[in-house]
């Protein structure tokens, strides 16, 4: 198992994975046959496309795909697609705090 930390990124449309982070489940560049488009700082690079099994604190795992990426000082983005659509997330700027639930849990009202 893997620990990682990221930044969730709402202005991300993907997740996207640091090419070290990729070698260390095993991923092999060369056999990934999705290519994706990266867009901003990242759109000079090439991308991939694998899926995860990820685990957010204590929440039960779930597939998380990235755009794995060649570049290697980028953090792990946790965007759009797919983490906030497997996850509420909730700003609490009075208390500069960020909820996470997985999705239909959040507190509501």
């Amino acid at each position: 198992m893997l620990s990682v930390t990221g930044l969730r990124e709402t202005g991300s449309t993907v997740n996207v994975l640091p090419y070290p982070l990729g070698l260390q489940p095993g991923f092999v560049w060369e056999q990934q046959p999705t290519h994706v488009h990266l867009t901003g700082s990242l759109a000079r690079l090439p991308a991939r496309g694998v899926i995860v099994s990820g685990q957010v604190a204590s929440f039960p795992p779930v597939e998380l795909a990235f755009a794995w990426t060649q570049a290697t000082e980028v953090p792990v983005l946790l965007g759009q697609v797919n983490f906030f659509m497997e996850f509420d997330g909730c700003f609490f700027h009075s208390q500069a705090a960020f909820e996470v639930k997985p999705k239909g849990k959040a507190n509501r009202g």
